[in-house]
């Protein structure tokens, strides 16, 4: 018997036993552009790409409102159906977000799968989920969003309706009870898991938190170089490769700046324009990661059509999880294939510096940059050392930036810039300000 993982998610949202035929359709609603419509469905062929499947047409209509039987109006309904028969495609993917009625009655009217962004989103984390946390956090994000579709008829061409949970219960409502009590518990077991996973998660940050390291956060739009980067600067031998949500998992590296003062580089998972919340909530306990830290490192890609959009977006997402308030530092990066935009945005953003991840060019500025700005948020403390607690001075130089020594009759006057974390559990040893 398949697990419970696999048994949700062993028939995924785009089928890839072959390069599924796409028509897109995008709709420009009222506060957006034409021009913003085919930039978001350019995002969306690519997202549908990394899926595994082609884009072979596209359609945009305007409207005041979406209509609330087809998302698009009846006429435009006909024309879709008939430039799928034109293409032979196998499913249609809206860019924008569809009711499950929406859904089921346009696959009714086009004979074939309709799908949205957010399955498209979902498909690809469900590929790319390795870790046993991934794994539980990309399950819920489907069930979730699996749940209030349970009305279409067992003949259904989604897969996840023809192979999904309670695929082996007979049809009817009989069927779709069944269906519905799984998945209830099959979410409960899964939150209950999180949560487990969860608390492991903070013990793990409260033993950093201990080691009065500064906690430094790398965020970004996906494919924007964050992977890269993390390697570049730690070894640390993530995969990095030229394709959206590469990696999902958070990885921690320690990295020495060049004062010599130690931090903890952490890289994650990356954003896109309308990441479904089902994704961010599921993934909140991952994503705390970057709410919890000392100072944020936004990645942005240069070459990039929008980086400025990109950067709305992921500070969208950050004010989601609770993150806008952290300091933090833009990272132009790709000079490499864009020096002009790089620098260009360099010069509307002030205090922002310009990097080529995979060249190494600008690394030696950024990391000046970095501790620099972790310094300015640091606390310079004077301590008195006896001069039998070498073990009190090694900590001081592990855990912070030792500005000036000086020898006196009673011990070691010792000037550093340390945490908050850090300077409480030296206190007894603190000088105290005149």
């Amino acid at each position: 018997m398949n697990s419970p993982y696999n048994e949700a998610l062993g028939a995924t949202l785009i089928e890839r036993t072959k390069r599924e035929q796409i028509v897109v359709v995008g709709v420009t609603l009222p506060g957006h552009t034409e021009d913003d419509t085919e930039a978001s469905l350019d995002e969306l062929q690519l997202l549908i790409d990394t899926a595994g499947a082609d884009v072979v047409a596209r359609l945009i209509q305007r409207r005041d409102a979406p209509d609330h039987t087809w998302f698009i109006g009846k006429g435009k309904a006909d024309e879709l159906r008939e430039i799928c028969l034109a293409v032979d495609a196998d499913t249609v993917v809206f860019d924008n977000e569809l009711a499950p009625a929406q859904q089921y009655n346009l696959e009714k009217l086009l004979g074939r799968t309709a799908l949205d962004r957010t399955a498209v989103i979902l498909d690809i984390f469900a590929q790319n989920a390795h870790t046993l946390e991934g794994k539980a956090q990309v399950e819920l994000a489907l069930l979730r969003y699996r749940l209030p579709r349970l009305r279409r008829g067992a003949n259904a061409r989604l897969s996840q309706q023809r192979g999904g949970i309670g695929g082996r219960f007979g049809a009817g409502e009989t069927k779709l009870e069944v269906d519905r009590r799984r998945i209830m518990r099959r979410i409960a077991k899964l939150e209950t898991d999180l949560r487990d996973l969860q608390q492991n998660r903070q013990l793990q940050r409260k033993g950093r938190d201990r080691s009065g390291l500064a906690t430094v956060t790398i965020v970004g739009y996906t494919n924007a170089g964050k992977s890269t980067l993390l390697n570049r600067l730690t070894h640390a031998g993530v995969l990095a490769e030229d394709r959206l949500f590469a990696t999902l998992d958070p990885t921690t590296r320690r990295l020495s700046l060049p004062g010599g003062e130690p931090v903890l580089l952490t890289d994650t998972v990356g954003f896109v324009r309308r990441l479904p919340h089902g994704l961010v909530e599921a993934f909140k306990s991952t994503l705390e990661v970057a709410s919890s830290a000392d100072f944020l490192v936004h990645v942005v890609d240069s070459a990039a059509p929008d980086p400025v959009g990109q950067i709305d977006a992921v500070r969208e997402v950050l004010t989601e999880i609770g993150a806008e308030r952290v300091p933090e530092l833009l990272v132009f990066n790709k000079r490499d294939v864009a020096a002009d935009v790089a620098d260009d945005l360099v010069a509307d953003h002030p205090g922002s510096v310009a990097v080529s991840a995979r060249t190494g060019d600008g690394i030696d500025l950024f990391l000046r940059t970095l501790a620099d700005r972790l310094r300015s948020i640091t606390t310079i403390v004077e301590l008195l050392v006896p001069f039998d607690r070498g073990d009190v001075l090694a900590s001081v130089h592990r855990e912070g930036e030792v500005v000036s020594t000086v020898e006196t009759g009673d011990g070691l006057i010792v000037r550093a810039r340390l945490s908050d974390a850090s300077a409480g559990r030296l206190a007894e040893f603190v000088v105290p300000s005149a």
